[in-house]
């Protein structure tokens, strides 16, 4: 099973030499199709010393256009059997691509979604090899003392020969904080514990994300109109195709490179275009269920949803109600109207059968 892994890339040469240094120790021979997406920096050098040691094949675009027309260039330009997404600041582990090829060898019509970590202590660093400070962190990283500063760096000797101390200061969650690692442990439970979940498409990743060539581009890839949750989307229109969402044990590293994460509820342009192509309820009440995990979540206890399966199972009774505002202020409605006990109750009840 031939594997492309699909690497969009912006301004952040420094960090993509590393990923592409977690490239070339991978177990299993891979395609890597770099998309760079318009940067400004030193990408293209960075790209052209990998080509020694790697099989690449490089589409340099003069203008950025996105990460869904990055990732759907990527797939056009690939050969490989499976298309592989990973961002240019992530590395993955030496049996990453491996893991993916094998598990679409073993069962057809899967989309694979894996394990996806983070590393904090990048997050000060421009170059997090050589410890150089993006801007506005230089008086941090001058602050640190050297045995900090060198506990804090990824250098593609540890990532040649000791892959394990890298794997060992990682984090759950795509970024760090309670909220990223609260909804990766229930995404990925839920993959691993509930196969037959109705919303494990709501489980899906922007990276660490594989699905055979052919399905993928038959579907049109993600979709331009969205700039973020373009991963779920994708995810939901190839399950309701008849693919199933699962897990793979593959893991991926971010190189944390922000403050706070993607948070969709804030970064909600995603929305309308979304609920517009999707009317379901599970897709308005995701934001319910996302509020639901917040350490300050403003819903009443009984009225938050703590798991997938519960978020399907809710979802059902909404089926029908129009528009996404609609649906959350039905929702919401009918939680206040109804004693919670026995609503768990009965949930309890219904999940164990």
């Amino acid at each position: 099973m031939n594997v492309s892994v699909i690497i969009r890339t912006k301004d952040e040469a420094d960090r993509l030499r590393l990923t592409l240094a977690s490239m070339a120790i991978q177990t299993a021979p891979v395609e890597v199709v770099i998309v760079n997406d318009g940067s400004s920096d030193h990408t293209r050098e960075v790209i052209a010393e990998a080509e020694s040691e790697l099989n690449i094949v490089a589409v340099h675009r003069d203008t950025a256009g996105g990460r869904c027309l990055a990732s759907n260039t990527g797939a056009e330009h690939a050969s490989g059997d499976v298309v592989l997404f990973l961002d240019g600041d992530t590395l993955g582990e030496p049996d990453f691509v491996a893991k993916h090829a094998a598990a679409h060898a073993a069962e057809d019509g899967l989309i694979l979604r894996g394990e996806t970590y983070n590393m904090r202590g990048t997050r000060p660093f421009l170059d997090p090899e050589a410890g150089t400070p993006r801007k506005g962190e230089e008086e941090r990283v001058a602050r640190m003392s050297q045995r900090e500063l060198a506990r804090s760096v990824v250098t593609r000797e540890q990532i040649r020969n000791d892959f394990p101390s890298i794997d060992k200061r990682s984090q759950p969650g795509v970024y760090p904080g309670f909220g990223p690692r609260k909804l990766y442990e229930l995404e990925i439970g839920a993959l691993r514990e509930h196969p037959d979940c109705g919303v494990l498409w709501t489980a899906s990743s922007g990276s660490n994300f594989s699905i055979k060539r052919e399905p993928f581009l038959a579907s049109g890839g993600f979709d331009l109109e969205l700039s973020n949750n373009e991963h779920r989307e994708l995810a939901l229109r190839l399950v309701q195709a008849g693919m199933k969402m699962r897990a793979v044990a593959a893991r991926s590293y971010h190189l944390t490179h922000r403050n706070g994460w993607r948070d969709p509820l804030v970064e909600d342009e995603w929305e309308e275009p979304f609920c517009r192509k999707h009317p379901g309820a599970a897709v308005a009440l995701m934001q319910i269920f996302w509020q639901s995990l917040a350490d300050d979540s403003p819903l009443p206890e009984h009225a938050r949803i703590m798991s997938l399966p519960e978020l399907d199972r809710r979802s059902a009774r909404f089926d029908g109600i129009k528009g996404p505002e609609t649906i959350r202020q039905a929702y919401i409605d009918y939680y206040n109207s109804i004693d919670p006990g026995a609503e768990r109750t009965m949930e309890t009840v219904q999940s164990a059968q």
